[in-house]
């Protein structure tokens, strides 16, 4: 997962890059067979413990989502942590400094 962030005049811009592979369950592989689903179901944000953005997105996402929010608040140096949660249960967290 990549993350950026950047404060200016008091509100604080993050984007991110996840890499996932977004299986509808729809689709199938070359020998015919259904490619098992498996899509991120839910992102989240937290700058300083405190939640600051949260998502519940499906299937219909593409592959390695980007995905960018903004808040008020945040100083450089200050961390932003993010989690997401696919269909399988799995779950990644990365944490990006603000600049």
């Amino acid at each position: 997962m990549k993350i950026k962030a950047k404060v200016k005049k008091d509100i604080t811009k993050v984007k991110m890059l996840i890499k996932h592979a977004m299986e509808t369950g729809r689709r199938k592989d070359q020998d015919g067979n259904v490619i098992p689903r498996l899509y991120i179901t839910e992102v989240s944000a937290s700058h300083n413990g405190q939640p600051v953005f949260h998502a519940e997105v499906g299937q219909a996402v593409s592959k390695d989502p980007y995905i960018a929010f903004s808040f008020k608040g945040g100083v450089a140096g200050d961390m932003i942590s993010i989690t997401w949660i696919d269909s399988s249960g799995a779950t990644q967290t990365g944490e990006a400094a603000i600049k």
